[in-house]
């Protein structure tokens, strides 16, 4: 067995002497998206710093809960905070909980992140759906050595981001009249923002929009026969020509105000699987 299955078992050992939830759902929530928490009916939570092997968010906004409960009458597992590559740790680190919740029973994964757009016709404050992704953190989760019980050591990624979750979270949008984007997310390892070159970039490479997420836990979760619904707030509008500075403070804000959007389409697809 590998160091890495032993310490997934180590943790739902002790997940389990604190829940025996069978969550088919995850949830990971993003910069200023916490509030999804409201609409939980809470069971039991776990604080990261109590779990053995989960590393502690560091970032603002990043509350490093896990949370058990029920959202539309189904049970889920979502973590308020999520781990970066720019916080200094390793890309299993930032994954680790994917894999647990994997073997905590999660058949589906919803994650969501706050992100700029070098795309001219998506603004602030815009919902976007994840239809693909482009991986520039220069890392990947699934380097080193294999272990044939979490995956295969070649993972097929034409389809990252489940085409039916996309579709149900479509109709979910239109049914409540939420205007929603698609398109493609780009990662990048962060911590600073872009530079006009940069965006420039990403525009001429197909992206829509830029983030420091999301694509690493997407890689682990398709990696283990997950499906993945991917969900962004865009924040802050990354065009070369009229960029200007922007603050954490000030992405944090756009985030809660679109916020109410992103969580009624969240909660309306978990309500359809």
């Amino acid at each position: 067995m590998s160091i890495l299955r032993d310490n997934i078992n180590q943790t739902v050992a002790f997940i389990r002497t604190k829940t025996q939830a069978q969550p088919a759902i995850g949830i990971i929530l993003g910069t200023g998206l916490g509030g999804l928490v409201r609409d939980i009916t809470i069971e039991t939570i776990l604080e990261y710093g109590d779990i053995p092997h989960f590393p502690v968010s560091t970032v603002e906004s990043h509350h490093g809960k896990l949370i058990f409960g029920t959202i539309e009458g189904k049970s889920v597992v979502v973590m308020q905070g999520r781990f970066h590559y720019y916080e200094g740790y390793t890309m299993q680190q930032v994954t680790y909980p994917v894999r647990v919740m994997k073997f905590l029973g999660v058949q589906t994964l919803l994650v969501s992140n706050a992100c700029g757009t070098v795309n001219p016709q998506f603004r602030k404050g815009d919902v976007m759906i994840m239809e693909d992704h482009i991986n520039l953190i220069g890392d990947n989760p699934l380097i080193g050595a294999t272990d044939s019980e979490l995956g295969p050591r070649f993972p097929d990624m034409s389809e990252p981001y489940s085409k039916r979750l996309i579709a149900i979270a479509e109709e979910v949008a239109l049914d409540h009249k939420i205007g929603v984007k698609k398109g493609v997310y780009v990662a990048v390892a962060g911590p600073n923002l872009e530079t006009r070159a940069e965006y420039r970039f990403m525009r001429g490479i197909g992206a829509d929009v830029v983030g420091m997420s999301t694509v690493p836990e997407n890689i682990v979760a398709r990696h283990m026969g997950l499906d993945v619904l991917g969900m962004s707030i865009i924040t802050d509008e990354c065009f070369p020509e009229t960029l200007v500075p922007v603050s954490v403070e000030e992405i944090i804000e756009v985030a809660g105000k679109a916020e109410p959007k992103m969580t009624t389409v969240m909660k309306g697809v978990v309500k359809k699987l």
